[in-house]
């Protein structure tokens, strides 16, 4: 009864998280298990440590592919080397057993799993001005005049990254 209720408690957190916990948690996860493999690889147990290292491979090939690079620009791409560069690197995990390539990830991953820890505390209506503000000091992209009365009241303006789980 206690696995079912943790189970419940786990599906209620990421069903009601917000995008910025949603994408904090899959980081969690994705240390959570580099952390599982570098045990397994300790303990000799070479399933395991596929089966950690698999998935964090999964989970940060899913945060590279959530990345919106028409929007992301500089950021997202930067991220995307990363990523591109955390799963060369996992590769020798299982290629090699080794755990120092699965620390040099986690190492890299801190970092930014803690800053969206910190976007994730934040209300969102603190998040909802952040953008708002960002927002307010780009440059208004050029349009012709036909365009822009309709179009810019239409939609919302995008924050420039796209957060999905």
């Amino acid at each position: 009864m206690n696995e079912h209720a943790a189970h419940t408690y786990k599906q209620q957190q990421v069903n009601t998280a917000s995008p910025a916990k949603m994408v904090f948690m899959l980081y969690e996860k994705v240390l959570s298990r580099l952390q599982e493999a570098q045990n397994a690889i300790e303990r000799k147990d070479i399933q395991a440590r596929c089966d950690a290292n698999s998935n964090a491979q999964e989970l940060i090939a899913h945060l590279s592919n959530t990345l919106d690079m028409d929007q992301g620009g500089e950021i997202a791409a930067t991220l995307e080397r990363l990523f591109s560069h955390c799963l060369i690197r996992l590769m020798d995990v299982d290629r090699h057993n080794d755990p120092d390539a699965a620390q040099e990830v986690i190492k890299l991953l801190k970092p930014i799993r803690d800053s969206w820890a910190t976007l994730a505390e934040k209300s969102e209506g603190e998040l909802r001005q952040a953008v708002m503000s960002v927002q307010q000091q780009r440059p208004a992209p050029t349009m012709t005049q036909s365009t822009t009365t309709d179009q810019s009241r239409s939609a919302p303006a995008k924050s420039g990254l796209s957060i999905s789980a």
